[in-house]
């Protein structure tokens, strides 16, 4: 099953944004930053500002996607 992304706020260093998510992906992100110690938007600002040519919910779930890849290389 295929959700659709939502559209969620964010504010990146003083600025209001927005980036369309599917839920999975906005959970897993949230849990990340919070593992992290980070808020949403703290996390999202560091995404931002590494993230070159790519949009910025491309580039979030590019991070979870790393997360999730790690962690289960540090489980093997």
């Amino acid at each position: 099953m295929t959700e659709r992304p939502i559209k969620r706020s964010l504010t990146l260093r003083g600025h209001r944004t927005s980036v369309s998510l599917e839920n999975p992906f906005w959970r897993a992100f949230c849990d990340i930053a919070a593992s992290q110690g980070k808020t949403i938007n703290g996390c999202a600002a560091e995404i931002d500002a590494a993230r070159g040519d790519i949009g910025l919910a491309s580039a979030i779930r590019l991070f979870v996607l790393e997360h999730v890849q790690a962690q289960a290389r540090d489980q093997s």
